[in-house]
């Protein structure tokens, strides 16, 4: 009786050393994690129930700041609908033209080097230069853009003057920036093994038959790499709307002092980093800024899930 107990106490010191070998090795990401994700969180959710504005103590206020957002401020909702928007068309859009641009590449025989500098570059460009590019060429009334479809006796659009085209000309400058989908997209369709391409063709399979049931199920992880981290970068959406309304609205440039009402024109270019921004660091609500701060987590943590699920189509099962 006296060596079982003994050898089961053995055990239990084993599997607590190994335990703690094993904690000590994650404790870096442990560390990490509680620092930079567990305590921020916490934070958000004990900011939100209170009034504080940076300066003076923070203040119990219930439900007050949540009340504001979804129902007083006026700002908030409009956000919202662009954010989805730009969720739902942006990323799809991202996501289709950088693998047409991938399988292009992949497909032709001379030049490829060239090709593929030529779509990489403009994804090197800085947010706000290209922006601001953007806006000079997509200018309503000088705009290069528009002249030549004046010339061609197309429609001219207001692009960043028009709350209809404002986000279509944000996810414009969304595609010309694909480089980063396209080189990720052609690794994959590199990796795809020929000798299924050659079966299938034995089988008599056309080209959309062998992109269906050979390519897309062998970079499936891949799109949904592509749209899990599209969505999230969507979500954080902040600098091209800001700078292009604000060239639009002609404030870039202006004495200090000038009045500039987000989201120009006709709040279409807001999103909801940009109401963080402006309740916590302009109008020192961080009470407000917190509850927008965490629907966004809340969002951005629904698409995921939603994508992530096997049913969504992003994700193969094998056998």
């Amino acid at each position: 009786m006296a060596t079982v107990s003994g050898h089961t106490a053995t055990l239990r010191s084993k599997r607590r050393r190994e335990g703690l070998r094993t904690l000590a090795f994650l404790s870096p990401w442990l560390i990490g994690f509680s620092v930079f994700f567990v305590y921020p969180l916490l934070s958000t959710v004990y900011f939100s129930f209170m009034k504080y504005d940076g300066f003076r103590p923070p203040t119990f206020n219930g439900l007050t700041n949540w009340t504001y957002v979804f129902s007083q401020y006026p700002f908030f909702w409009p956000a919202m609908r662009n954010t989805l928007w730009l969720v739902v068309i942006m990323v799809a859009c991202r996501v289709l033209f950088g693998l047409g641009i991938g399988l292009l590449i992949t497909k032709i025989k001379t030049g490829t080097g060239l090709f593929r500098t030529f779509f990489y570059l403009p994804y090197l460009a800085p947010p706000v230069a290209a922006t601001l590019a953007f806006a000079f060429l997509l200018n309503p009334g000088t705009g290069p853009v528009n002249q030549l479809l004046g010339d061609l006796g197309l429609p001219q659009p207001g692009w960043f003057n028009d709350p209809a085209w404002s986000k279509p000309a944000l996810t414009l400058l969304a595609l010309w920036g694909v480089g980063d989908l396209m080189v990720i997209f052609m690794a994959a369709l590199l990796d795809v093994p020929k000798e299924q391409y050659e079966a299938a063709e034995l089988d008599g399979a056309g080209s959309w038959k062998r992109f269906r049931y050979v390519t897309l199920p062998n970079i499936s992880p891949i799109v949904l790499f592509a749209v899990v981290t599209g969505v999230i970068q969507t979500m954080q959406y902040y600098t091209q709307p800001l700078i292009a309304g604000k060239t639009a609205s002609g404030v870039i440039g202006a004495g200090a002092g000038q009045i500039y009402e987000p989201g120009y024109p006709g709040k279409s270019t807001l999103t909801l980093p940009q109401l963080i921004y402006n309740l916590g660091f302009q109008r020192f609500d961080t009470g407000s800024a917190c509850v927008v701060a965490l629907v966004l987590f809340a969002l951005s943590m629904a698409f995921t899930a939603l994508l992530m699920r096997r049913r969504s189509g992003l994700i193969t099962v094998e056998d």
